[in-house]
Protein backbone atom coordinates (compact mmCIF):
# COMPACT_ATOMS: atom_id res chain seq x y z
CA UNK A 1 0.00 0.00 0.00
CA UNK A 2 1.18 3.53 -0.82
CA UNK A 3 0.62 6.91 0.82
CA UNK A 4 0.83 8.61 -2.61
CA UNK A 5 -2.38 10.10 -3.99
CA UNK A 6 -2.94 9.39 -7.68
CA UNK A 7 -3.90 12.61 -9.52
CA UNK A 8 -3.84 10.92 -12.89
CA UNK A 9 -0.35 12.24 -13.59
CA UNK A 10 3.09 10.77 -13.47
CA UNK A 11 4.45 10.22 -10.00
CA UNK A 12 7.32 12.64 -10.68
CA UNK A 13 5.00 15.68 -10.73
CA UNK A 14 1.91 17.19 -12.22
CA UNK A 15 3.18 16.97 -15.83
CA UNK A 16 3.64 13.73 -17.59
CA UNK A 17 6.96 13.12 -19.34
CA UNK A 18 5.15 13.33 -22.70
CA UNK A 19 3.81 16.80 -21.83
CA UNK A 20 7.29 18.00 -20.89
CA UNK A 21 8.68 16.66 -24.17
CA UNK A 22 5.92 18.43 -26.17
CA UNK A 23 6.65 21.72 -24.39
CA UNK A 24 10.36 21.35 -25.09
CA UNK A 25 9.66 20.70 -28.78
CA UNK A 26 7.42 23.78 -29.00
CA UNK A 27 10.13 25.97 -27.42
CA UNK A 28 12.73 24.56 -29.81
CA UNK A 29 10.45 25.18 -32.81
CA UNK A 30 9.85 28.81 -31.73
CA UNK A 31 13.58 29.35 -31.27
CA UNK A 32 14.36 27.81 -34.66
CA UNK A 33 11.73 30.00 -36.36
CA UNK A 34 13.07 33.14 -34.66
CA UNK A 35 16.65 32.33 -35.63
CA UNK A 36 15.65 31.60 -39.23
CA UNK A 37 13.79 34.90 -39.55
CA UNK A 38 16.73 36.74 -37.99
CA UNK A 39 19.24 35.15 -40.36
CA UNK A 40 17.07 35.94 -43.40
CA UNK A 41 16.80 39.60 -42.31
CA UNK A 42 20.57 39.85 -41.79
CA UNK A 43 21.20 38.24 -45.20
CA UNK A 44 18.77 40.64 -46.92
CA UNK A 45 20.40 43.65 -45.24
CA UNK A 46 23.85 42.53 -46.34
CA UNK A 47 22.74 41.69 -49.89
CA UNK A 48 21.00 45.03 -50.35
CA UNK A 49 24.33 46.86 -50.02
CA UNK A 50 25.53 45.44 -53.34
CA UNK A 51 23.13 47.67 -55.28
CA UNK A 52 24.17 50.94 -53.64
CA UNK A 53 25.65 53.78 -55.63
CA UNK A 54 29.35 54.41 -55.44
CA UNK A 55 31.73 57.06 -56.65
CA UNK A 56 35.02 55.53 -57.72
CA UNK A 57 36.39 58.93 -58.73
CA UNK A 58 36.67 58.13 -62.44
CA UNK A 59 34.67 61.24 -63.40
CA UNK A 60 36.18 63.66 -60.89
CA UNK A 61 37.29 66.01 -63.69
CA UNK A 62 33.70 66.59 -64.97
CA UNK A 63 32.44 70.17 -64.89
CA UNK A 64 29.98 71.06 -62.13
CA UNK A 65 27.25 71.62 -64.73
CA UNK A 66 27.79 68.20 -66.29
CA UNK A 67 27.91 66.55 -62.85
CA UNK A 68 24.64 68.27 -61.89
CA UNK A 69 23.06 67.08 -65.15
CA UNK A 70 24.18 63.49 -64.48
CA UNK A 71 22.95 63.68 -60.89
CA UNK A 72 19.52 64.78 -62.14
CA UNK A 73 19.14 62.05 -64.78
CA UNK A 74 16.18 59.75 -64.31
CA UNK A 75 14.26 57.16 -66.23
CA UNK A 76 10.86 55.60 -65.65
CA UNK A 77 12.60 53.48 -62.98
CA UNK A 78 13.65 56.54 -60.99
CA UNK A 79 16.93 58.43 -60.56
CA UNK A 80 20.01 57.03 -62.26
CA UNK A 81 22.23 58.41 -59.46
CA UNK A 82 25.27 59.83 -61.28
CA UNK A 83 27.83 59.24 -63.99
CA UNK A 84 30.03 57.40 -61.49
CA UNK A 85 27.42 54.64 -61.25
CA UNK A 86 26.97 54.32 -65.01
CA UNK A 87 29.04 52.29 -67.41
CA UNK A 88 30.03 53.68 -70.81
CA UNK A 89 29.46 51.23 -73.66
CA UNK A 90 31.26 50.99 -76.95
CA UNK A 91 29.15 50.84 -80.11
CA UNK A 92 29.56 47.05 -80.43
CA UNK A 93 28.09 46.54 -76.95
CA UNK A 94 24.60 47.88 -77.63
CA UNK A 95 21.98 47.46 -80.31
CA UNK A 96 18.78 49.15 -81.36
CA UNK A 97 15.95 47.53 -83.26
CA UNK A 98 12.19 47.96 -83.59
CA UNK A 99 12.21 50.74 -80.98
CA UNK A 100 13.92 48.64 -78.31
CA UNK A 101 17.48 48.39 -77.02
CA UNK A 102 19.74 45.68 -75.72
CA UNK A 103 23.19 45.86 -74.18
CA UNK A 104 26.04 43.45 -73.66
CA UNK A 105 27.17 43.27 -70.05
CA UNK A 106 29.71 40.73 -68.84
CA UNK A 107 29.54 39.04 -72.25
CA UNK A 108 25.77 38.49 -72.10
CA UNK A 109 23.08 40.38 -74.04
CA UNK A 110 20.42 41.93 -71.81
CA UNK A 111 17.20 43.55 -73.05
CA UNK A 112 16.72 47.10 -71.80
CA UNK A 113 13.25 47.65 -70.36
CA UNK A 114 11.41 50.52 -72.08
CA UNK A 115 10.96 52.34 -68.76
CA UNK A 116 14.77 52.37 -68.23
CA UNK A 117 15.46 54.46 -71.38
CA UNK A 118 16.37 58.09 -70.73
CA UNK A 119 14.42 60.23 -73.16
CA UNK A 120 16.21 63.57 -72.78
CA UNK A 121 19.09 64.54 -75.11
CA UNK A 122 22.46 62.93 -74.44
CA UNK A 123 24.90 65.72 -73.49
CA UNK A 124 27.99 63.52 -73.43
CA UNK A 125 27.45 61.61 -76.68
CA UNK A 126 28.54 58.24 -75.35
CA UNK A 127 26.15 55.38 -74.66
CA UNK A 128 25.75 54.66 -70.95
CA UNK A 129 23.95 52.05 -68.90
CA UNK A 130 23.31 51.95 -65.17
CA UNK A 131 23.15 48.25 -64.25
CA UNK A 132 22.16 47.02 -60.81
CA UNK A 133 23.52 43.69 -59.68
CA UNK A 134 21.72 42.32 -56.68
CA UNK A 135 20.68 39.07 -55.12
CA UNK A 136 17.83 38.85 -57.67
CA UNK A 137 20.23 39.15 -60.61
CA UNK A 138 21.03 41.91 -63.10
CA UNK A 139 18.57 44.71 -63.84
CA UNK A 140 18.94 47.89 -65.87
CA UNK A 141 18.12 51.02 -63.87
CA UNK A 142 18.78 53.50 -66.69
CA UNK A 143 19.99 53.46 -70.29
CA UNK A 144 21.09 56.45 -72.36
CA UNK A 145 21.66 55.71 -76.06
CA UNK A 146 24.60 57.33 -77.79
CA UNK A 147 25.21 58.40 -81.34
CA UNK A 148 26.50 55.04 -82.73
CA UNK A 149 29.28 56.77 -84.63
Amino acid sequence: MSNRIDYGANASGLWADDDREDARRRRAARLKTSLTIGLVLVWMAMASHFGYARDRGQFASATPELKAWFDGLKSGNGPCCSDADGTALSDVDWQSGHGHYRVRLDGEWVDVPDEAVITEPNRVGRTMVWPLRGYLGLTIRCFMPGSMS
